[in-house]
């Protein structure tokens, strides 16, 4: 099966080419500049499609022959609906490393139309939602009676410009979370609490995480939160920024951030990335006041979003035809996926 990585000269993007090809892999490299993918093509001896997302035509064409799509080229809210209808019309499998909830809810609404076309929609392939996911099932697996599900992790090493971008559009969202089985708005850092790493306590508040969307569905837990390590600082500012409310999500607020982040933003070095780790945690109740929790230890994000991302198109590669439809990465590779990629152990 012939398959692609669009967005492939990306922060991340160029990160699974590099280790596509260390496994003996060998992707179509797209994006919507081919000067800027020729170099990383040549790198590598691989063939190059430029063709951009807001051309329907164009992008039918670029995937003329294509099975299977590892889309890398966010931010996901702008880019994931063109290329999953795209998918859908030539039949190919689509992949994404997205983290973000509307992303996740609206491939999930194409999940009928998969289903007939026999391919696989499976967004969030990387750290968004891969280990989240993976322990969310696990503890659900132990705990089959849990009502509830607290996600968590710290991750060092700071953003890639396209997560930067991410969160700023984030902002004028507001937080998430998975209420009664149904998703409810939130303030920003609507509630914050501690998690032990190493024996210290770290400061973490809530966030909208794609986790939210998805362990429902990979667990049927109908009360989730998510929260991500930060300075006690961050969650002052943040609660302070729902004075401004709505006024984050203009086009011209929105518009001036973002060029903040590509002036500043250049993503985490190969040595930072190395000499960084992450660790997730979870915890389940149910009803009658039973209890597990679990923690994982993972490489530096990015590091994980390649070999996590790589390991799911492999397994479509060498078995094209799973039961299709939409999946959530447990639902597709169990909930012991994450335990199988470098680094990743239970603490």
């Amino acid at each position: 099966m012939d398959w692609m990585i669009y967005g492939a000269n990306g922060y991340t993007g160029k990160m699974v080419v590099e280790e596509a090809v260390r496994r003996g892999l060998r992707p179509v490299l797209a994006g919507r500049n081919a000067a800027a993918l020729e170099p990383l093509a040549q790198q590598h001896g691989l063939p190059v499609r430029a063709f951009t997302l807001d051309n329907p035509t164009a992008l039918r064409t670029g995937l003329n022959g294509i099975g299977l799509v590892l889309h890398c080229a966010g931010p996901f809210s702008a880019t994931s609906a063109p290329m999953l209808d795209a998918c859908l019309d030539v039949g190919a499998h689509y992949l994404d490393i997205t983290g973000e909830i509307d992303v996740f809810a609206h491939c999930h609404s194409r999940d009928a139309q998969a289903r007939q076309k026999g391919i696989v929609v499976m967004p969030g392939a990387g750290f968004d939602v891969v280990p989240t996911d993976c322990l969310a099932a696990m503890l659900k697996r132990d705990l089959p009676s849990a009502t509830s599900l607290v996600l968590a992790f710290e991750a060092g090493g700071g953003p890639s410009p396209g997560t930067a971008k991410t969160s700023v559009e984030g902002l004028g969202k507001g937080g998430r979370a998975r209420i009664g089985g149904e998703l409810r708005r939130v303030p920003l850092a609507w509630k914050t609490r501690t998690f032990e790493r190493d024996g210290e306590k770290r400061f973490a508040m809530t966030i909208p995480w794609g986790d939210v969307y998805t362990a429902y569905l990979s667990t049927g837990i109908p009360d989730v939160e998510v929260y991500m390590g930060v300075p006690p600082s961050t969650a002052i500012k943040l609660r302070r920024l729902r004075l401004l409310g709505p006024l984050l999500g203009l086009g011209p607020v929105q518009s001036l951030l973002k060029r903040q982040v590509e002036k500043k933003v250049r993503g985490p070095s190969d040595a930072t990335r190395g000499k960084t780790d992450c660790v997730v945690w979870g915890e389940v109740r149910d009803g009658q006041g039973a209890e597990l929790a679990r923690q994982l230890r993972t490489p530096n994000g990015y590091e994980l979003t390649v070999t996590a991302s790589l390991g799911i198109v492999q397994r479509l590669l060498v078995e094209p035809a799973p039961a299709p439809g939409f999946h959530t990465p447990s639902q597709l590779m169990g909930a012991d996926y994450v335990l199988s990629l470098p680094g990743v152990s239970l603490a």
